[in-house]
């Protein structure tokens, strides 16, 4: 069982249960082309159970013998307040706060999946599939519509995203998410990943960056 607790950036516990991960595919352009994929017309939405959450600070541990994991940086929104069938308002209300997220995906097992026309849980689901980094409180993110984040990897820029870029954005499709299942406080909603993904592998080290608030080093084990 994941020992996984949502913190505030100054390390303070949110008092808030872990819930669900609710996931949306192909949000940035570039990067649905680069693995050759068409852009959808509605958000294409996929859930982690909370047992994918772990800690993005603690050193990444790969899943064995189940082909290559890639790497897909996000941002990361946490969810304060019950939202069924919201408006963007009531949707902007809700947000408690801005993280960044490793969206971990078996590729072989998602490349076989998609073949078979079958869901992608278990290359998206499985146990540390979602590392996330401590929160920001919302209202010291003013304009999330422009918000700035990147991964490096052993010192070299492997991905840089700006919420401008996205196809869906953030309170239109925290709307759209609550018209299809409620979001309740704890849940952490995925924002996409832009252009850049690749494998991990053992002894990297990641720098991941959300602006100029929050700044996270680890590695994977």
């Amino acid at each position: 069982m994941t020992d996984y607790q949502h913190h505030w950036k100054d390390g303070t516990a949110v008092r808030l249960p872990l819930g669900k991960i609710v996931c949306i595919g192909r949000n940035y352009a570039e990067h649905a082309r680069e693995l050759n994929n068409p852009i959808p017309d509605t958000p294409l939405l996929f859930i982690k159970p909370a047992t994918a959450a772990v800690h993005l600070t603690r050193p990444l541990v790969l899943p064995q013998n189940r082909g290559t994991v890639h790497f897909e940086t996000e941002l990361a929104v946490l969810i304060g307040v019950p939202l069924t069938n919201a408006s963007e308002k009531e949707a902007q209300r809700a947000i408690l706060g801005y993280g960044l997220a490793l969206d971990l995906t078996l590729r072989d097992v998602q490349n076989q999946l998609k073949e078979k026309g079958q869901p992608w849980e278990r290359a998206k689901g499985f146990d540390g599939a979602c590392p996330l980094s401590p929160f920001i409180a919302a209202e010291r993110l003013k304009n999330a519509d422009h918000l700035t984040f990147s991964l490096d990897i052993d010192g070299h820029r492997q991905q840089t995203g700006n919420t401008a870029d996205m196809l869906n954005p953030i309170l239109p499709l925290i709307a759209h998410i609550s018209e299809h299942f409620t979001l309740m406080p704890g849940d952490v909603v995925l924002t996409g990943t832009p252009h850049g993904v690749g494998p991990l592998t053992s002894g990297q080290k990641l720098t991941l960056q959300l602006d100029d608030a929050l700044f996270i080093e680890t590695h994977v084990a």
